[in-house]
């Protein structure tokens, strides 16, 4: 049994062989059974926490992931389109019933009603009659009354306003500003100054400041005293809080608190990958037992069976069955081709019996040019025009 810890590696930094100064013997007596308790404490939760990442990736993997794809697809498939096919028809009902009745009445009631039954009478009377009207009694009312006002009141009204007003503002200071500018510079203002401000700057600057300079000392010195006092009770107490509460739960913690504490995270951190090597092999035993219970069987039986049968099944009825298929097609577009051409075929002579046709020339006969067509520019007089009509190519 070793009693000192050993290197651990921790990613690509390696530990120190010791702890930090200060461990003594409670630490070396602690760490063994502290080690074994919580490997015997982890390892199940280990084990359990290995089953639950097991269950939740292959729930993730065999549900949630095809669970996902089909509402997916759902939404892409059939959602969006039917979503888009109620909002067009949503909004088609609603143009139908709200907006398109209320379009049309305004465009085509409401709008020339108001526009020739209202605008127009009323900007033809405006422009015609209120007008004319109006600049007519404009120049009545500037010619015949505001000219006349506008000429009495610069020659008449003016000069004598601005002399009423100079005269009462020479009477109002002389009766309501200057007497009293006169008692306030040369009574109020020598009374005031000679008889209260320079009595009571001198009391100031002769008593009051003294008598406030001596207050302040007195009261400055009493403070450093008290503040004298203070801080030596201050002191007091926390040498005291040092001595009898820090210091001790100091010494506890770095000698006990903290060496527990590390011991139990080192522990903890041990038995996890103990756990994690015990769990990983208790996995590869189940999933060695399930393999060759299950797994191997079924891969037998698949292979042994299932995939012969299968290819039975492939050459001797699925190509077969799509050969016949093919040639079943085929046949069938070709009797569809020649029935498709006998129609045009008849078509064709039906028309030519009806409406008639280029006469096919006989041996040695010289050709004789066709009428005027849709393509062509040429006339030849005495012979049948051809149709109008650009038919198909015969073949």
């Amino acid at each position: 049994m070793e009693f000192e810890k050993s290197p651990q590696t921790y990613g690509n930094h390696q530990a120190p062989a010791h702890y930090e100064p200060g461990e003594g013997c409670l630490t070396t007596v602690i760490r063994i059974p502290v080690r074994i308790v919580v490997l015997l404490v982890v390892v199940p939760v280990r084990m359990v926490w290995d089953l639950l990442v097991v269950c939740g990736r292959a729930v993730e993997r065999m549900l949630l992931r095809p669970l996902g794809r089909a509402m997916a697809w759902v939404y892409e498939a059939v959602l969006t389109p039917l979503g888009h096919g109620l909002v067009w028809l949503g909004v088609f009902i609603g143009k139908a019933f709200f907006v398109w009745p209320w379009v049309a009445l305004w465009r085509y009631l409401v709008v020339p009603v108001v526009m020739y039954g209202l605008v127009v009478p009323v900007v033809w009377i405006y422009r015609q009659l209120l007008t004319p009207l109006g600049h007519g009694l404009a120049w009545l009312v500037e010619h015949l009354l505001v000219a006349p006002v506008r000429w009495i009141y610069r020659r008449l009204l003016t000069p004598v306003g601005h002399g009423l007003v100079w005269l009462g503002v020479f009477i109002g200071k002389a009766l309501f500003v200057w007497p009293w500018v006169a008692l306030w510079r040369y009574l109020v203002v020598p009374v005031v100054m000679y008889g209260l401000v320079v009595p009571v700057v001198w009391i100031y600057r002769q008593l009051l400041t003294p008598l406030g300079h001596g207050l302040a000392w007195l009261l400055t010195a009493i403070g450093h005293g008290i503040a004298a006092v203070c801080r030596g009770v201050w002191t007091a107490v926390v040498w005291l809080v040092v001595v009898l509460l820090v210091t001790p739960v100091g010494w506890v913690y770095r000698h006990i608190l903290a060496p527990i504490g590390r011991e139990i995270a080192a522990a903890v951190g041990v038995a996890w990958r103990i756990a994690g090597y015990i769990s990983r092999a208790v996995g590869r035993g189940i999933k060695w037992l399930a393999w060759n219970l299950v797994g191997r069987p079924v891969r037998w039986c698949y292979q042994n069976v299932c995939t012969p049968v299968g290819h039975a099944l492939r050459d001797g009825i699925w190509r077969p069955a799509k050969k016949a298929a093919v040639e079943a097609g085929r046949a069938a577009r070709a009797a569809l081709q020649s029935a498709r051409e006998t129609v045009r075929q008849a078509r064709r002579d039906t028309w030519r019996a009806l409406v008639g046709g280029p006469r096919v020339p006989e041996a040695g006969e010289p050709l004789v040019p066709q009428a005027r067509t849709l393509g062509s520019t040429t006339t030849v007089p005495g012979v049948v025009a051809a149709p109008e009509i650009s038919l198909r190519k015969q073949g």
